[in-house]
C-alpha cells in the first residue's frame, strides 16, 4: 500500500435527499489538487464539476468504510454528493503530489 500525503484540511458535505456541493479543498500550494480522497459515513453518490455541479443516484457510489481516490480533471472546482438511502457525511481531502 502506498502512503498518502495529506497536509491541508479537507471539506465535508452533509448528504441528504437533495444534492449538496462544496469547493474542492486546495492542496498546500493553494491550487486545486490533482487528486482527492473521498470517504463516506454512509453510502453516497459523488460527482465533480464546476460551481453548478449536481450529484444524482447514478453517479459514483462511495460505500461506508471504503474510500475512493479520484483524479481531479482540469477545470473542476467543486464536488457534489447526495445520499443513497440515508443521510450522512462525505469527507473530501486533497492529496499532495509526491
Amino acid at each position: 500500500m502506498d502512503a498518502l500525503t495529506i497536509t491541508n484540511t479537507g471539506a465535508n458535505i452533509a448528504t441528504g435527499a437533495a444534492s449538496a456541493r462544496v469547493p474542492i479543498p486546495p492542496a498546500s500550494s493553494g491550487e486545486i489538487p490533482r487528486y482527492v480522497r473521498v470517504i463516506a459515513t454512509v453510502a453516497a453518490h459523488v460527482k465533480m464539476g464546476t460551481s453548478t455541479v449536481t450529484a444524482v443516484a447514478a453517479d459514483l457510489m462511495v460505500q461506508p468504510g471504503d474510500s475512493a481516490t479520484l483524479t481531479v480533471p482540469r477545470g473542476m472546482t467543486h464536488i457534489a454528493a447526495i445520499q443513497d438511502t440515508a443521510a450522512g457525511t462525505v469527507n473530501i481531502v486533497p492529496l499532495e503530489d509526491c
